[in-house]
């Protein structure tokens, strides 16, 4: 996948179908886990842009489930989406919190609001 998403990271998921999206939604609202879904789009230079700090950050904060969705790669799961980058915060199953556009400082400073 364009954006160099590395798959192996268990820490970040990178699902490339509607399916496995529904799948990963699935498991964040069973696991109550805390997680971040960073929409984007493989045409998208701001998305482009933020990636790296993303995987980074995935790393970084290692109680938070990541995810990476392709608007592209998911259309009907995404659909809602309107903006690219979207990050969504999820806890205990439930969506708590949404930030639209980059900022490696804003976005560090919500994960570490929702870690």
């Amino acid at each position: 996948m364009e954006g160099g998403v590395n798959k192996d990271l268990s820490n970040l998921k990178t699902p490339s179908t509607d399916e496995e999206f529904t799948d990963v939604l699935l498991q964040i609202r069973a696991s109550k886990t805390p997680a971040v879904i960073n929409y984007g789009a493989s045409w998208c230079r701001v998305c482009n842009q933020i990636l790296p700090a993303f995987q980074k950050f995935s790393k970084e904060f290692s109680k938070l489930s990541f995810v990476y969705a392709d608007i592209d790669e998911c259309p009907e799961t995404t659909q809602q989406i309107r903006y690219t980058p979207t990050f969504q915060f999820y806890c205990d199953g439930e969506r708590v919190d949404e930030m639209f556009g980059a900022g490696e400082e804003r976005l560090r400073d919500r994960l570490w609001l929702h870690s």
